[in-house]
Parts: C-alpha cells; sequence; structure tokens
C-alpha cells in the first residue's frame, strides 16, 4: 500500500471529497485506541512570547499559576488517571528549559514515581540539552513530548524567543537518548493548508511514536484571542487525516481544543477514520472531556480502549 509523502501527491488529497480523504486514512488506523493524560505541573510564569499561550509572562490572561507540585500530588493524579483508562502519563512544565525554575531534580523524583504505578512515564518539559535527555532516560522517562508546535515556515509568526530548529535539536536529543518522542502541532493559527502539510512532512521526517494534534483554543489576553475563525472543523478533519496518510507509523492523538472546536459528530468520525489515540481529562489550562466521555465515544466509534 502506497503512502504518499511529496507535498504536491498530499495537497492533492487534500483537496478530495472528504468522505474519501477519510475513508484513506482508515487504511492506516491502529486497531486499538489509546489514552494519556496529563498533570500541568509547574504553570505559568513563561519567560518565552509564543502567541497562542495563555502561560507567557508577556500576557495578562489571568490564569492561575503555580510553582512545581508535590510527588504526592503527581501520584495522585496519576492514579486516578490509570483508573481512567490511561496508559501514559505526562509532566507537563511551563517555561523555556526544565531547569528555569531549578526544579529538575525533582522532575526526575517524579518520573521514578510514575513508573512504580506501573504507568509509562512522558514529560514535556520544553528545550534540552543532550546531557538533560541523557539524564531522563535514566530515570525510566518513556516518552518525551516536544511539538513543533507549527511548520519551520510560519514559525516565526509564532515565536521569536526561540527558532523551529531548537524544537527539532531537541527532539533529535529525545531519540538520540533512546526516549520515544511525542511531536506535534497545533493547528488554527493562521496558517496556511499549504503549511498544515508542510507539518505533516515535518513530522515524518522526525518520526514521532506519538503525534498530537491540538486546535487553538483563542485565549483572552494572547495575541491570537481573537482567531476563532482562522480554521473551520471540515479543515480539522482534512488536517488530521493528511497527517495520519503522512505518518502511518505514528499514533495520531487528538488533544487540546477538541472540546471547543469539534462537534460531536465529527469528534466521532475523527476516532472511526483518522485518530489512534487521545489526550484525556483536562490539558494545560483548558479543560476537556472526562474520561468516561471519551471512552463512550471510541466504543461508538467501533474501537477497542487499549489497556497496559
Amino acid at each position: 500500500m502506497k503512502v504518499m509523502k511529496t507535498k504536491e501527491e498530499l495537497l492533492k488529497l487534500y483537496n478530495l471529497e472528504l468522505d474519501e480523504l477519510l475513508k484513506e486514512a482508515q487504511k492506516y488506523t491502529f486497531k486499538e485506541f489509546e489514552f494519556c493524560s496529563l498533570i500541568s505541573a509547574r504553570t505559568g510564569k513563561c519567560s518565552q512570547d509564543c502567541k497562542y499561550c495563555a502561560q507567557s509572562t508577556r500576557y495578562n490572561t489571568d490564569i492561575y499559576t503555580h510553582p512545581l507540585v508535590s510527588i504526592e500530588e503527581v501520584k495522585k493524579t496519576a492514579l486516578e488517571s490509570k483508573r481512567n483508562g490511561a496508559i501514559n502519563f505526562a509532566i507537563v512544565t511551563s517555561g523555556k528549559t526544565p531547569d528555569e525554575a531549578k526544579d529538575f531534580d525533582e522532575l526526575l523524583k517524579m518520573i521514578k514515581e510514575i513508573n512504580s504505578l506501573n504507568l509509562k512515564s512522558c514529560a514535556s518539559l520544553g528545550i534540552l540539552t543532550p546531557k538533560q535527555a541523557k539524564q531522563l532516560k535514566e530515570a525510566g522517562l518513556t516518552r518525551y513530548h516536544h511539538n513543533i508546535n507549527t511548520s519551520e515556515s510560519y514559525h516565526n509568526e509564532i515565536c521569536s524567543t526561540h527558532s523551529w530548529h531548537d524544537r527539532i535539536n531537541t527532539c533529535k536529543y529525545v531519540k538520540e537518548a533512546g526516549i520515544e518522542l511525542c511531536c506535534g502541532v497545533i493547528i488554527g493559527m493562521g496558517e496556511t493548508k499549504e503549511q498544515r502539510i508542510e507539518m505533516a512532512l515535518e513530522l515524518a521526517q522526525i518520526e514521532p511514536e506519538s503525534i498530537p494534534v491540538n486546535i487553538l483554543t483563542p485565549i483572552k489576553g494572547t495575541p491570537f484571542e481573537n482567531y476563532f475563525d482562522k480554521i473551520d472543523e471540515e479543515n480539522i478533519l482534512r488536517t488530521v487525516a493528511i497527517f495520519k496518510i503522512s505518518n502511518p507509523k505514528s499514533s495520531i492523538r487528538l488533544a487540546g481544543g477538541k472540546k471547543a472546536r469539534l462537534s460531536e459528530e465529527n469528534i466521532l468520525r475523527l476516532m472511526k477514520y483518522a485518530l489512534d489515540s487521545a489526550i484525556v481529562g483536562n490539558y494545560l489550562t483548558t479543560t476537556g472531556f472526562s474520561a468516561q466521555e471519551d471512552a463512550k465515544k471510541v466504543i461508538s466509534a467501533g474501537k477497542k480502549i487499549k489497556s497496559l
């Protein structure tokens, strides 16, 4: 079965009749659907200027901020996530790097605690050095999450305080350390459909095990607070389908924005035709569906939920 890899081929697919495109994507979906969950272990006061993000110190968004939570809080949340069917549990911290708030040693302890609960540990801690990637591996980290966020050609419209290649280098260090990579995007930030296809191809070069697709939820106080009309539901479906077709070995994961930006019908369509996994529960500064709600959707889409 041929997988389309060129930009021209993917653009042609993108413009197919929607049901035809979704059925093409379905050829590559996995038989079992995977759940993961997360804790926002350190929230807010980030030095970066990513225009979509409520956690930047440069924007007045009135979100609740807090320093690193305790190991006990991480354990409690992880156990709850496990009871709700998650098999991966992620520690997520704000900030450019994991040592920005001098919390790295404590984060390593949290990873070990998650592993002791028979969960697959995941972390999203920002831009890494090769040494930090090795330390995470030594602590037993299963998977590291670090998005490219957008295409290389659109990155400068999103952020000026770090480069697209800073993100790519982190992905490289993670894979070199022998850690699984979770690397995805945020769509609906003003990019073109051609740039969404560029993202799909860039991810195909990186070859992450998991690709989370986030849909921008505009937050008041950020530069993108009025970006509600930058992508519609049909183009969300088309984009996710293209990501699955161009990354057949990666688990395509519906993440932030699904509750705010997609109808129930279209979430079910994606679960049936183009998705392999989802983040259940709440995200960093926005809310999601409960694990029970997502489980019902997966079953309605005719798929089996993967277990440990």
